[in-house]
C-alpha cells in the first residue's frame, strides 16, 4: 500500500510525488496526461529554458520516476475514506489505498466534491499554504485550489508544499529537503 496517492499528473502533481519518492515514501501518481502542460509554451517557469509544456511534462514524469515515484495511466471514478485512509477506485473497478491523498484535479474537481470538499469558481477549494484542505490528510494542488491565478510554476510550488509539509508529519517535525554537491 503506498503512502501517498496522487491524483493528477501535472506540475502540481508530479512536484509533490518528485519530494516524497525522492524521501522514500511510497507515491502512486494517477492519471492519464491530459493536462493543459500539453498546449502550453513555458516561458515564464524560473530555471527552465523556453520550451514547450509536452516537452516539460516528459521531463517531469522521468524525474518522478527516477526517485521512484510510480506513475499509473489510470481514470479515477470515485475516492472515499476508508477509516484512517483513502480509497480510490480506478476505472475498472481497481482499488488502491493511502494515509494520503493528493489532489491534483485542474479546474473540474469532481473527486473533491465527493470527498465533500467546496468548490468556488472563483477562489477555488480552501486550503492553508501547504496546501491542506479542510480534510484532514487531504491536499488540493493547482488549479482546483487556484482557477484564476494558476499557473505551472505555481501549482509545482504547491505540490512541493504538500510533499512537504507530509514529510514533516511523517517525520513529526519541520522536515528540510536540501541536496549538497559532492565533496571534491
Amino acid at each position: 500500500m503506498p503512502d501517498v496517492l496522487v491524483i493528477g499528473d501535472g506540475p502540481g502533481g508530479l512536484s509533490a510525488a518528485l519530494f516524497l519518492a525522492k524521501n522514500k515514501l511510497e507515491v502512486v501518481v494517477l492519471g492519464e496526461d491530459k493536462t493543459a502542460m500539453h498546449w502550453a509554451l513555458l516561458k515564464n517557469y524560473l530555471g527552465v529554458p523556453e520550451m514547450l509544456g509536452s516537452d516539460f511534462q516528459k521531463v517531469a514524469r522521468g524525474q518522478a520516476t527516477a526517485v521512484g515515484a510510480t506513475l499509473r495511466a489510470a481514470h479515477v471514478d470515485a475516492v472515499a475514506r476508508d477509516g484512517e485512509k483513502f480509497k480510490v477506485t480506478l476505472a475498472g473497478g481497481e482499488s488502491l489505498s493511502a494515509k494520503y491523498l493528493i489532489l491534483s484535479e485542474g479546474k473540474a474537481p469532481q473527486l473533491s466534491k465527493q470527498l465533500g470538499l467546496q468548490f468556488d469558481e472563483g477562489n477555488g477549494i480552501a486550503t492553508d499554504r501547504n496546501a491542506r484542505s479542510s480534510l484532514e490528510g487531504v491536499y488540493v494542488v493547482g488549479r482546483s485550489a487556484r482557477p484564476g491565478r494558476s499557473q505551472a510554476i505555481i501549482s509545482a510550488g504547491d505540490g512541493a508544499a504538500a510533499a512537504i509539509d507530509i514529510l514533516s508529519r511523517e517525520h513529526g517535525k519541520s522536515f528540510i529537503d536540501w541536496d549538497e554537491p559532492p565533496k571534491a
